[in-house]
Parts: C-alpha cells; sequence; structure tokens
C-alpha cells in the first residue's frame, strides 16, 4: 500500500515497550496452535495435506514508525490486541517490515531498529502463533545505498534486499507458520527485471535486485518457508508470472495479489484474465484488498468471487489494514485497537465470521 496512507496513519501515535532480546531459540521456535505451511500444486495446505484458504489482515506500522524515531509498532502489541483480531476469525497476518530498522542501518534510532527491532518483531509473531494465526513477513518499505528507507521503491534494492531476507530466513527459517513476502509491490519495471534485476532509475540510478537472487538467498540458509512473490503493476498484474517465475528448488512459491477498488483492475473479468495462467501453477494468495470509499460493496463483491476459485477452497486474501487512522479511507479497518469497525471494515469483519470458523 501506498507510503502516502502509512504517514497519516502514523499520526495516531501509541507507543510500544521495546523488550529485551530473546533466544534465536526462542523467536524460531513452533507454536503448536499456528498451521505449519506448504505448497501442494496450486494450493497451500497445513502438515495433514489439508488445502487451507488464508484470510487475513494486515497490521501495518512496522514499516514506518521506527523511521519517525516513535516506536516499532503503531499501537499495541500485545496479547489482548491480538485477540481483538483473532475475534474477527482471522488466520494470518501479514506484517510489513522496513529493511533499515531490520538491518539497523542508514541512523535510524537505535532503539527501534536492528536487535531491538528484531527481537519486537519476533516476540510478536510467537504472540500470533501462539493465538492461532500463521505469519507472513513483508519487505515493504526500502531504499538504496545510505538513502532512508521512508517508502516503498519501484524494486527490492541491491545494497541491501539479500542481506534483508537472509537475516529474516536464519530467523524464521524454522519456523513453517511463518511465510516469506519478497517484496510489496513491484511496479514500473519489466517482467525481466522483475525476475533478474536491472539498473533503475528511481530517485537516482541503482541496482534492483531480481526475485530469483532473493529467492536464492533464503533457499541457501536452509530455511524451507513458503515464499510469496508479487507480481508487476504494483502487484495488480500477475499475467506474466507464470513466464518469468524463479526458479525454486523446492517449489514452495505462492503469487502474491493486491487488488484494490482504486486500482485498474476492479472487475471479476480482470480478475478472471489475472487467474488463468496460474491454475494448476502456483497459488494465488491476494496479500492486499481494500476499499476507499468507507463502504464495503466492493470488496464483499471481491471476497465472493475469490471464494469461488483456484482450489479446493478459493483464494486466500489479506484486508488493508489493521490500523487506527482518521477516517476509513486508508482503507483502514478499524477505529479502535479494541476491534471496533470502520463501515469499510463491517464488510470485512462479518465475511470473515461468516464464512470461517473461530480459530482454536
Amino acid at each position: 500500500m501506498s507510503s502516502v496512507i502509512c504517514r497519516a496513519v502514523a499520526g495516531l501515535v501509541i507507543a510500544a515497550v521495546i523488550l529485551p532480546p530473546i533466544s534465536r531459540a526462542r523467536e524460531i521456535e513452533r507454536r503448536e496452535a499456528a498451521a505449519a505451511l506448504h505448497v501442494s500444486g496450486d494450493e497451500i495446505v497445513d502438515a495433514n495435506g489439508t488445502p487451507l484458504q488464508l484470510d487475513g489482515v494486515n497490521r501495518s506500522g512496522a514499516e514506518y514508525m521506527c523511521v519517525g524515531g516513535w516506536s516499532v509498532f503503531d499501537g499495541p502489541s500485545n496479547a489482548t490486541s491480538i485477540e481483538k483480531i483473532a475475534a474477527w476469525h482471522v488466520n494470518v497476518v501479514r506484517i510489513p517490515l522496513n529493511e533499515d530498522c531490520w538491518l539497523g542501518i542508514n541512523g535510524i534510532d537505535p532503539r527501534f531498529s536492528g536487535a531491538r527491532y528484531r527481537s519486537a518483531i519476533g516476540r510478536y509473531v510467537s504472540r500470533l502463533e501462539s493465538a492461532g494465526m500463521d505469519v507472513i513477513l513483508d519487505l515493504h518499505w526500502n531504499a538504496p545505498r545510505r538513502q532512508v528507507a521512508t517508502g516503498q521503491r519501484v524494486m527490492p534494492d541491491a545494497s541491501h534486499g539479500p542481506a534483508f531476507w537472509r537475516s529474516v530466513a536464519e530467523m524464521f527459517g524454522a519456523d513453517p507458520a511463518v511465510v516469506f513476502d519478497l517484496y510489496n509491490e513491484p511496479h514500473d519495471v519489466s517482467w525481466r527485471c522483475w525476475r533478474d534485476g536491472c539498473v533503475v532509475h528511481d530517485d537516482g540510478s541503482w541496482k534492483a535486485v531480481g526475485m530469483q537472487r532473493l529467492v536464492d538467498v533464503v533457499r541457501n540458509t536452509g530455511a524451507t518457508n513458503v515464499i510469496m512473490v508479487g507480481g508487476l503493476g504494483w502487484s495488480g498484474d500477475l499475467t506474466g508470472w507464470r513466464r518469468s517465475e524463479p526458479n525454486d528448488p523446492l517449489g514452495q512459491l505462492v503469487a502474491s495479489w493486491h487488488i484494490y477498488s482504486f486500482g485498474t483492475c476492479t472487475e471479476p473479468t480482470c480478475w478472471d484474465t489475472n487467474l488463468v495462467s496460474l491454475r494448476g501453477v502456483a497459488p494465488v494468495v491476494i496479500g492486499e484488498f481494500g476499499e476507499a470509499d468507507c463502504r464495503h460493496g466492493f470488496v464483499d463483491k471481491l471476497m465472493a468471487w475469490a471464494d469461488q476459485q483456484q482450489g479446493n477452497v478459493g483464494l486466500g486474501y489479506l484486508a488493508w489494514t489493521w490500523d487506527v487512522a482518521p477516517t476509513c479511507d486508508g482503507p483502514t479497518l478499524i477505529t479502535s485497537y479494541d476491534g471496533t469497525p470502520t463501515t469499510y471494515g463491517i464488510g470485512v469483519r462479518d465475511h470473515f465470521t461468516d464464512r470461517f470458523p473461530a480459530p482454536a
């Protein structure tokens, strides 16, 4: 989602407590409540081979709060706040991350970056899993060389992207309840660049790293996690995904797709066009979706369509965003961290609670 919306949300700051570092073994410990995930054909399945529809929310904040020197999270990250998310019958939460904050580089306040940032994210992942939810970790904000990561670029940068994913994979590579989303919204490059990298001209000339290199970096750590790879057009275009698919020796790739009411693909005919080439090839998860008119007619239609698609259980989808903002047109799901929904959020909550059983 755009950095403009995130910065607007950042105006409402509720400080999070930075906890002391914990051991690597503790951070990657499997939580029995969260499902171990695996790709089988064009479906995501659990450890028993049962197909799963991943449906949830994006928990934005960790991509921008640290850059401002405010905190790691925007709003609470404790067990009580997670219970409010789970009450919507969510089974997965996507956490957007900032590469500078994760790596502790480019002058980010050390109270909210480096080891402390990683520790805070690790603890939050553990809490989510303990509550029965799987987790998607997403590289959301980045910047090349010594530029500060204050937003998303056209592609992940070769300066820090490989180091970021090497570190994340080393930390969570033993946890099959964690999915890696390689880059939030690639855009304005060719499919060849998307796969193999290239020099881009986005606030100066710099080298973008391709998705193949990032898949290789993750696998070279020994990590076996499911990997999501967003398409082009701000992850709204999957039409070239199959033709340009990176090679994963483990066959654990998922196509990540973003669909918004204000995007360029807003009708079932367009959705069908994007999906057709991936049937039988790879699972598809709508990693972000939303509606910016403070209504829920568009998302009602999208979720109903997705429920009838690929595989035995339909496409998974994650709403943007579980964050509090002055208005619901962010699009923002809640008016309070107690889970009170916006008008848009009512549509998402009611669909989740009507269709999906509550987490165990």
